[in-house]
């Protein structure tokens, strides 16, 4: 009971961060980077694809098609996600004969931050420019001992809640898989003990559910305990504004923690707070969440931000 109520008092601080970061004006500094004049960096390799964009069978469908063996699916993906290797000439024990193979047919993106902001709290959020282009954030949370990282998953996000920063964008489009994982590699390289990083969070910009085979496909290499990154699913949490048919999907793929972003006890307020409860209403997705499995002793967590005069009132409460 006592390690259930430590990790919702971290899980609430941890949220209160982020929306700190994701849902005020905090974000303007980085809003005028991204307004101003953009200049593109476009890799001239980017016309192959990115390997991080291939999931394990993928990548072992590869190997099977140039006749290389099976175990070199896991050597590739262990350098690039447990080594941290950035380019293929790093990945010495792989013959060059073979390097040559994979260079002409992927590149290796990496996400490089443009610009990073440090709170007083040590808080470390971080602009990542993509090739195109666009851009998207992720934070860097200390805690007692180790780091949360939260991750974004679209650049922008549709489902236009009020209190939302990144909502007044609107959606600009999604992202890859090998972006939701640049992000991850992109902050391990600035800490110095990375095995301290066991926490992650997909609460950043987007819907991560509007974006569902990615956000699937990097999860599962996220949860790699042989080939990946190694992170544990009682240590990664998607928050969501309830996309019910993808949260049905989800509990099926997945046994990571799920959050729901509720923010009201009534359908009225939470239609004006959240667009979404008018096709999704909280009946509806009170009784998805009933229905979604959980491991024994899990539990889903229901975010609830409270703003002045419009869900705060003692009958917000007895609704709840």
């Amino acid at each position: 009971m006592i390690c259930q109520v430590n990790y919702l008092l971290e899980y609430l601080l941890i949220t209160l961060k982020i929306i700190r970061y994701f849902c005020t004006i905090h974000l303007c500094v980085f809003c005028r980077i991204k307004t101003g004049p953009i200049e593109l960096n476009i890799n001239p390799n980017s016309q192959k694809p990115d390997i991080k964009n291939l999931d394990k069978k993928q990548l072992l469908d590869w190997c099977r098609n140039n006749d290389l063996p099976p175990y070199r699916a896991g050597q590739i993906m262990r350098w690039i996600y447990t080594r941290g290797a950035e380019s293929f000439d790093e990945m010495t024990d792989i013959s060059k004969k073979i390097r040559g193979l994979i260079s002409s047919e992927f590149i290796l993106a990496l996400l490089h931050p443009e610009a990073l902001e440090t709170s007083s709290d040590g808080s470390k959020k971080y602009l990542f420019r993509l090739d195109d282009g666009n851009a998207v954030e992720s934070v860097l949370i200390p805690e007692k001992g180790h780091y949360t990282l939260c991750i974004s998953t679209q650049v922008g996000c549709a489902m236009g809640c009020r209190f939302c920063m990144t909502a007044r964008s609107g959606l600009i489009r999604n992202l890859t898989q090998g972006e939701i994982l640049g992000q991850i590699l992109g902050v391990r390289k600035d800490i110095p003990d990375q095995k301290r990083l066991s926490n992650l969070v997909l609460m950043g910009m987007g819907e991560p559910l509007a974006n569902y085979d990615q956000v699937i496909g990097a999860i599962g290499i996220i949860t790699d305990n042989d080939d990946g990154l190694q992170f544990s699913t009682r240590r990664v949490t998607l928050s969501s504004a309830g996309l019910i048919p993808k949260l049905e999907s989800l509990g099926k793929a997945t046994k990571i923690r799920l959050a729901v972003s509720l923010n009201a006890a009534d359908d009225e307020t939470r239609d004006f707070l959240m667009p979404i409860n008018q096709k999704y209403p909280l009946k509806d997705l009170i009784a998805a969440c009933a229905r979604y499995p959980l491991a024994p002793r899990d539990k889903i967590t229901f975010e609830y931000i409270l703003i002045k005069g419009i869900n705060d009132s003692v009958k917000d409460a007895e609704r709840l």
